[in-house]
């Protein structure tokens, strides 16, 4: 298990970003597990621009294989009075393997407060609740789950989630870290493993300043449709206290 805080500490800083090297337990077949991919895209644009104000969106390209030693560069695309455009890319010997563009803005006042968006499906496990990891040298072996085994639909997944090590972690680099975490939904479908590759990922943040308890975020992932090797999946992720944090969207190639 490497902490991300430790990757971070251990970059180099260039220019326009930095270089990291990415632990193989954070691997995810052939390449870094996206999550942490998208996470280390996220700190070098935070660390591109002073004072920018909450990520609110994040739209996220998976184009190739990352491993070993990766270039993180952070460009400004454009910022106004209240919102920041940055565009980051991860490369590694293989080439631009992620595409990262990052939304950030400041609450405006406004005339609409409108909050329908629903509550968590699941209380937060009991300090008792038996946890599970992934296996040691995957990148799920940095997580802990807990699945209640309630009802789902066929092509759903829905469990609470932490890293095993967050301290010293920016909430929102945790939220993106975290919110890839679970399997495509459709692989339910197949019942066993299959080869996958998630293509994109566009993540919205509904909460400007996230917090949760004890490091618990719920997932949910679920894919209404799935065919001809590609799936569309909706996701969220809620806090501990059942508030809706994130909403989310990822294309999927799933090889069976």
């Amino acid at each position: 298990m490497t902490p991300i805080a430790e990757i971070l500490a251990a970059a180099t800083a260039t220019d326009t970003g930095m270089r990291v090297a990415i632990p193989g337990d954070w691997m995810q077949g052939r390449t870094t597990y996206g999550g942490l991919s998208a996470a280390l895209a996220l700190h070098a644009a935070q660390q591109s621009e002073p004072d920018l104000p909450p990520l609110r969106s994040a739209q996220i390209a998976f184009i190739g294989p990352l491993a070993g030693d990766v270039t993180v560069t952070a460009t400004r695309l454009r910022r106004g009075r209240n919102a920041a455009f940055v565009q980051a890319d991860v490369t590694s010997e293989a080439g631009l393997g992620l595409r990262a563009s990052f939304v950030f803005m400041a609450p405006l006042a406004s005339k609409i407060a409108h909050d329908a968006a629903p509550p968590a499906p699941r209380q937060p496990p009991p300090p008792d609740a038996p946890l599970y990891v992934g296996d040691p040298g995957f990148f799920t072996n940095n997580f802990e789950f807990f699945d209640d085994k309630s009802p789902l639909s066929p092509a759903e997944w829905l469990r609470w989630t932490r890293l095993r090590a967050r301290d010293g972690l920016d909430a929102m680099v945790e939220l993106l870290a975290i919110g890839d975490a679970l399997p495509p939904a459709a692989l339910r479908l197949i019942g066993g493993f299959a080869p996958l590759s998630s293509l994109t990922w566009t993540i919205n943040l509904v909460d400007p300043a996230p917090t949760t308890t004890d490091g618990w975020w719920l997932l949910s992932a679920r894919a209404d449709r799935a065919a001809d090797g590609y799936s569309s999946q909706r996701m969220a992720v809620w806090n501990a206290r059942g508030g809706l944090v994130a909403d989310a969207m990822q294309g999927v190639a799933i090889f069976a």
